[in-house]
């Protein structure tokens, strides 16, 4: 399989990523974009025997990391205080959709690197060793930060306001 080809089958797996970091369709396909031109303008510098996937998921996410910085320091240099605001479901709306946001609030609640592990590992299937390859940490840091995500997330759901419908805790793996 050609380059373009191999990349090409990443893409789905890139945007779910670059959604669940961003919540919002038009910035994940930048973040997308932006990482696809970093990886065709680095392509030669990539390890041949290297995850192809591991590798674009780890570009997505610092060019996701590095974009957050340059926010933040344009909002310190103009001052502006960031506010964050509660997105609202209607009372009509189905209760699969409403335990949808109640779950993506939730996940929007954990420190990013958490949040992150558990995108890596638990939506898009990464091992433990290809995420820590993706984030640039040892896999112990991996496994600790999923533990903790995973944990911190079950109490969210448990304690969010009303109790969870029987059979959708998480499992607790450890």
């Amino acid at each position: 399989m050609d380059r373009d080809a191999r990349i090409e089958a990443t893409i789905p797996a890139l945007r779910r990523f670059a959604w669940s970091l961003v919540r919002d369709q038009h910035a994940a396909d930048d973040l997308v974009q932006d990482c696809l031109e970093r990886a065709l303008g680095s392509w030669r510098l990539r390890r041949a025997e290297g995850d192809l996937k591991a590798w674009l998921f780890t570009i997505l996410y610092n060019t996701h990391i590095d974009g957050r910085r340059r926010e933040a320091r344009r909002a310190r240099l103009l001052g502006d205080v960031a506010g964050a605001s509660e997105r609202a479901t209607g009372g009509d709306a189905p209760d699969h959709a409403v335990q949808f946001a109640e779950v993506l609030r939730h996940l929007d609640a954990l420190p990013e690197e958490q949040r992150a592990v558990l995108l890596l590992v638990g939506v898009e299937g990464l091992g433990y060793e290809e995420a820590a390859r993706v984030l640039g940490v040892p896999v112990g840091t991996v496994m600790s930060r999923l533990s903790r995500g995973r944990e911190r997330l079950r109490r969210l759901t448990e304690e969010g306001g009303e109790a969870p419908p029987a059979g959708s805790r998480l499992r607790v793996v450890g």
